[in-house]
């Protein structure tokens, strides 16, 4: 989406906001295949992508009105795309496979080899901890967390996801780490 015409797409925001289907048929035009890619490499199946693209736009359809900024509509789009694929992704139990480890040790690989019940049962309540722990971070430091370590997408694909540079998808992930670490060091 980095090859938008950003004044463009806010023009027909409005226009869109104003009734105008047209507009809205455009503004899907222009953004779905991008967003189709990236559901499609977040959820790994080609049937969800089209739900999760479905659920976006008619929540798009639906609470357009309330966009206040119209150029913000790329990001807008993007964060609800991924809420919902998270969602999705979470209720299908996928990402439970794709445990989250920190390049500077603050959790070591909870997705061992168990040998008692018990053991399986700790392991999955400290992945439920974990994933809300990640998600209670400021939204965008929360997004690049879960795009690189549970999805496994490189730096460039998530700025252009999050229509952000790299140097600030790198600054996000280091902050949400930070404050993992602090909140994992003052808590236990």
């Amino acid at each position: 989406m980095s090859n938008l015409d950003y004044g463009y797409l806010a023009k027909l925001v409005v226009e869109a906001q104003e009734g105008n289907k047209d507009a809205f048929a455009e503004l899907y035009a222009a953004t779905y295949q991008k967003l189709y890619a990236f559901a499609l490499k977040y959820l790994h199946d080609t049937y969800l992508a089209q739900d999760a693209l479905q659920e976006t736009y008619i929540l798009v359809l639906k609470n357009l009105g309330t966009l206040r900024e119209p150029t913000l509509f790329i990001s807008w789009l993007n964060q609800i795309c991924f809420r919902i694929c998270f969602n999705m992704q979470q209720k299908n139990h996928r990402f439970t496979d794709n445990i989250l480890q920190f390049n500077d040790g603050i959790i070591d690989n909870l997705h061992t080899e168990k040998t008692t019940p018990e053991e399986h049962f700790v392991d999955d309540e400290q992945n439920r901890f974990l994933i809300k722990q990640v998600l209670e971070l400021p939204f965008s430091e929360s997004q690049a967390i879960i795009l690189r370590y549970y999805d496994n997408l490189k730096i460039d694909e998530i700025a252009s996801f999050m229509n952000i540079s790299k140097s600030t998808v790198k600054r996000h992930i280091s902050s949400g780490l930070a404050r993992l670490k602090k909140h994992f060091e003052q808590y236990g």
